[in-house]
C-alpha cells in the first residue's frame, strides 16, 4: 500500500518510519526544498492547491492523509474526488478554524471558555465589554506554537491588537485560570471502532510545548473520553486525533483539537503498545487498531531550536532519543526524546537528567 501525505514534516517522516515495517510506501507533497520527510519516501515539491501535482500524487497512491491542519480544506475535497482522503474535508475545515471548533464543542455540550467573533477592532472592543479581561485574541487560523495570538491584560493591550494580528478573522477567548493542561490522544477507525491513549499532562514555555508526561489513572480520564468520543462521532472522523483541554475547578474545559498525530502523543512510539503514527495508518488504511496501553512510565521532552549531543543522550538509561533531520534555528522543534522507566520517581529523574543536557549543562 502507497500513502500519500500532504506535508512533509517531522510528522509525516514519524509516519512514514511506523508505516515501513507494515509494508507501506509513501509520498509527501510539500513545497519545501528541504522537508525532511522526504528521506523516507517520493517528495512531490509543490504548493498546496497546485491541482496538477495534487492529481499525480492521487493517481500514484491508495490514499492520501495530512501530516498538519495549515493544509487548506479546498486541498482535501479536491483529493477527495479520486482517492479516499482521511481525516475528511469537513473535519479539516472545523479544526483548523477556532470559530467553527469552538461552536462545534457549544453545540456538544463541551464546556470552553467564553468566545466571541472578531472581525474588527470594532468587535474587539464590544467583546473585551462583554467577556472582560484577561482575555487571549487568536487568529481563527494558522496560529501555532504561540504564533497568531495576543493575550491582552489591561485596555491599553486591545488597542490596535486587531491590526497587529494581521487584521484578519479572529476569536477572542477568555481567559481561563486553569491548575493544568492536558490533552487526550485518541484513534478512530473506518468502522468506528475508538481507542483512547492515556490523559497527558503538558507544559508549555512561550506557547511551545515543552514536556509531555503520560497520566496513570487520571480521575478526569473517563470526562476526557466522553468529551472527545462527541466529537469523533459527529465528524465521523477517521484517523488519530488530539483534544487539548485546560483542567478548572476539578473538571475540564475545551482548548483546542488537532484533525492529526500529535506533538504531545510523541511519547506513544516507545512509551505504548501501540504508537500514536503506528494507529494512525492503521485507521486511515482499514486495518484494525493496536493497543493503546502504556509500557510503564513515560514523558516526552521537545528539543526546541537545537538537538543535545547524542552521546549524553544516549548514555541516559531508557532514553530515546528522535532526531528529526531538520537545521537548527531558534524557536523551530527539532527533535524529541522518550523517556521511560517503571516507576514515577524514576522517570522525574530522567526528565530532569534531559533537561540539564537541553540546558547547555
Amino acid at each position: 500500500m502507497k500513502i500519500g501525505v500532504i506535508g512533509g514534516g517531522q510528522l509525516g517522516r514519524m509516519l512514514a518510519l511506523a508505516g515501513t515495517p507494515l509494508g507501506m510506501d509513501f509520498a509527501f507533497l510539500d513545497p519545501a526544498p528541504d522537508a525532511c520527510a522526504a528521506a523516507l519516501g517520493e517528495h512531490i515539491r509543490a504548493d498546496y492547491g497546485d491541482q496538477d501535482h495534487l492529481r499525480q500524487l492521487a493517481d500514484e497512491v491508495d490514499l492520501v492523509t495530512f501530516e498538519f491542519e495549515s493544509v487548506p480544506a479546498e486541498t482535501v475535497a479536491f483529493l477527495s474526488q479520486f482517492v479516499p482522503v482521511y481525516p475528511s474535508a469537513e473535519s479539516l475545515r472545523i479544526a483548523r478554524d477556532r470559530w467553527f471548533e469552538k461552536s462545534l464543542f457549544r453545540s456538544l455540550g463541551i464546556p470552553t471558555p467564553e468566545f466571541a467573533n472578531i472581525h474588527s477592532q470594532v468587535d474587539l472592543d464590544a467583546a473585551v465589554a462583554e467577556i472582560g479581561l484577561p482575555a487571549v485574541l487568536k487568529t481563527r487560523t494558522l496560529g501555532y506554537d504561540g504564533k497568531g495570538q495576543k493575550v491582552l491584560r489591561q485596555p491599553a493591550d486591545v488597542a490596535g491588537a486587531f491590526a497587529e494580528l494581521g487584521s484578519v478573522p479572529c476569536i477572542l477567548e477568555g481567559f481561563v485560570p486553569f491548575s493544568g493542561e492536558v490533552s487526550l490522544i485518541a484513534v478512530r477507525g473506518r468502522d468506528g471502532e475508538t481507542r483512547f491513549y492515556p490523559l497527558v499532562h503538558n507544559t508549555h514555555e512561550s506557547g511551545i510545548l515543552r514536556l509531555s508526561v503520560a497520566s496513570s489513572g487520571h480521575p478526569l480520564q473517563a470526562l476526557a473520553e466522553d468529551y472527545v468520543g462527541r466529537v469523533l462521532e459527529k465528524l465521523d472522523y477517521v484517523g488519530v486525533l488530539a483534544f487539548e483541554f485546560f483542567e478548572v475547578d476539578g473538571g475540564l474545559k475545551a482548548n483546542e483539537i488537532a484533525p492529526r498525530v500529535h506533538n504531545s502523543g510523541h511519547w506513544t512510539i516507545e512509551g505504548a503498545e501501540c504508537g500514536q503514527f503506528e494507529n494512525h495508518l492503521r485507521a486511515v488504511a482499514g486495518l484494525p487498531l493496536g493497543s493503546t496501553a502504556k509500557v510503564g512510565e513515560s514523558a516526552m521532552l521537545n528539543f526546541i531550536g537545537q538537538v543535545p549531543p547524542l552521546d549524553r543522550l544516549a548514555a541516559v538509561a531508557d532514553c530515546h532519543p528522535h532526531h528529526y533531520g531538520k537545521a537548527f534555528k531558534a524557536g523551530r522543534k527539532v527533535g524529541h526524546a522518550t523517556l521511560r522507566s517503571k516507576d514515577l520517581p524514576t522517570l522525574e529523574a530522567r526528565i530532569r537528567e534531559v533537561e540539564a543536557l537541553i540546558a547547555g549543562n
